[in-house]
């Protein structure tokens, strides 16, 4: 198809065409969810399917998206945009204590976010990965972005004497490979343990990145 079809104007059952296209979009990120992040899945879904679902028609599809991949990808972004969400606003709330207290609020409302619908974890872990050069961008930039996360609250950290001066970088990737893992093995029942429990032993990692073994933090 060379382009979207044009979009209906003016008001409608009491809503603008801004409104209605936005409704629209969200019934078929909603229909995604379900069929992307559970049955059949991603490669097994098709327009037509997830326009029924979505309680749409394909003709409303291709004004809102071009490819199954486009849905997709912007299911994939408010995904993260949900756990960024939640991640930030409990930062907020606890800013003022000290790094472990900091991040266990952080993680609890991390984990409680993406843990709470499997069908987020799955669209995050496993429908996202290997499905095209373009989704796999987009997939290592939104986890760059919780590395700089990871990244910031350590220099904030060491501003602050509770942790060892140096470049995280490295290590932020390596540990949020390890909270992606963990919390997917979590979800799947691979790993026993309660959700505080998987928490706890993340806050833990991270303590001791942030403070190595001969490191004091200052009086």
């Amino acid at each position: 198809m060379a382009g979207r079809l044009r979009q209906p104007t003016g008001r409608y059952g009491g809503k603008s065409a801004e409104e209605r296209q936005a409704e629209r979009r969200r019934r078929f990120l909603d229909a995604a969810l379900q069929l992307f992040g559970d049955s059949p899945g991603y490669r097994s879904t098709t327009v037509a399917a997830l326009s029924e679902t979505a309680g749409l028609s394909t003709r409303q599809f291709y004004e809102e998206f071009h490819t199954l991949e486009d849905v997709l990808a912007a299911l994939h972004l408010q995904v993260n945009d949900w756990a960024e969400e939640a991640a930030s606003a409990a930062l907020a709330e606890v800013r003022d204590l000290a790094i472990a207290e900091r991040a266990t609020a952080v993680f609890r409302a991390y984990a409680a976010n993406v843990t709470s619908d499997p069908r987020r974890i799955r669209i995050t872990f496993v429908e996202i990965i290997g499905v095209s050069p373009r989704l796999e961008e987009q997939r290592l930039e939104r986890r760059s972005r919780w590395i700089d996360f990871i990244c910031a609250e350590a220099a904030e950290a060491v501003a602050r004497g509770e942790a060892a001066p140096r470049d995280y970088r490295i290590a932020a990737t390596a540990f949020i490979g390890s909270v992606n893992g963990l919390l997917h093995d979590w979800r799947a029942g691979w790993v026993q343990a309660t959700l505080d429990e998987v928490v706890d032993e993340l806050v833990r990692q991270l303590l001791g990145i942030l403070r190595p073994a001969g490191w004091l933090p200052d009086a």
